[in-house]
């Protein structure tokens, strides 16, 4: 790791932490510690960190803000990559170009108050856009899908190629970015509508009381952790299975929603996995139904 830290501030790559807690990173707030967190500067930078990696068989991982992702409570023994400074934002009109480390709760207040309408669905999910664009983040029958016209995006080869929608193949909950994580999103740009300011901001007051009273939004958690089964709510399964409150650890099913788990009291990482593994089990073996896993489980090899 020596060599990796000379090498990153020979280069000029960006700003990089040593021993990094994964908590502090992930909004289940657990996780092991990262050998290395850096912050490269420029796609430039980008592709000169992921050289040296890869010549080096160093793991890495490309993280948002950790909204959806589940760390081991082992150590991670490589670098964990975050793409803060891809951060520019432009509008034209009703075209929005922004980059992935942009957050995608600040993207649609921003889009609110220009009167643009399309992102309402976006105002409480707490990630990145890169982020959004990999899981085809979404809600209220809405997602990125719908919005996304082009993403750039870096390959595996270091080649910056523009992906249109269709390319991107998004569905619930998921696209081309998540089939292939070695493709890593730098940009994307978005197709708004022009609405009203009032209405717009409105449906987010609305949404986000909403949010208050149906969430635990108090606890540490990573949104909801099952997607919905075809015709069907993963909550609802849980919730008639009498599993709301269960507790594993310092982990419990929400008693507010059951399709979340919460970090009720210093959780262990490995007790949030557990209740997951549990429920999903338990909707399996009562229902026939195997519900499918939102979160990305990462270092638990």
């Amino acid at each position: 790791m020596k060599n990796l830290i000379a090498e990153i501030e020979q280069e000029e790559i960006g700003k990089f932490i040593k021993d990094v807690p994964l908590s502090k990173y992930t909004t289940y707030q657990v996780g092991g510690v990262a050998q290395l967190m850096a912050f490269p500067k420029n796609t430039e930078k980008l592709i000169c960190l992921l050289k040296y990696l890869k010549a080096n068989q160093i793991p890495y991982k490309v993280l948002g803000n950790g909204s959806n992702t589940l760390f081991s409570d082992k150590k991670y023994p490589g670098v964990i990559i975050r793409l803060n400074c891809f951060d520019d934002v432009e509008v034209k009109g009703t075209k929005i170009t922004v980059g992935a480390g942009y957050s995608l709760m600040k993207l649609a207040s921003q889009a609110a108050r220009r009167g643009l309408t399309g992102l309402e669905f976006a105002s409480g999910i707490p990630g990145t856009v890169g982020g959004a664009c990999f899981m085809n983040a979404g809600a209220y029958k809405s997602d990125m899908g719908y919005i996304v016209t082009s993403v750039k995006v870096l390959t595996p080869d270091f080649k910056v190629i523009t992906m249109t929608n269709r390319e991107l193949d998004f569905h619930y909950r998921t696209s081309f970015l998540q089939k292939h994580p070695d493709y890593i999103c730098l940009e994307a740009t978005l197709k708004l509508k022009q609405g009203k300011k009032e209405a717009i901001e409105q449906v987010n007051k609305e949404r986000k009381q909403r949010r208050l009273e149906s969430q635990p939004l108090e606890y540490p958690s990573a949104g909801s952790v099952f997607r919905n089964p075809e015709g069907m709510y993963a909550g609802q399964l849980i919730e008639q299975l009498g599993l709301k409150g269960l507790r594993k650890g310092g982990a419990q099913i929400s008693e507010k929603h059951a399709n979340f788990i919460i970090n009720r009291d210093h959780a262990s990482a490995q007790d949030i996995k557990d209740l997951i593994e549990f429920t999903k089990e338990a909707v399996l073996e009562k229902y026939h139904v195997d519900l499918k896993v939102e979160q990305e489980f990462v270092n638990w090899e």
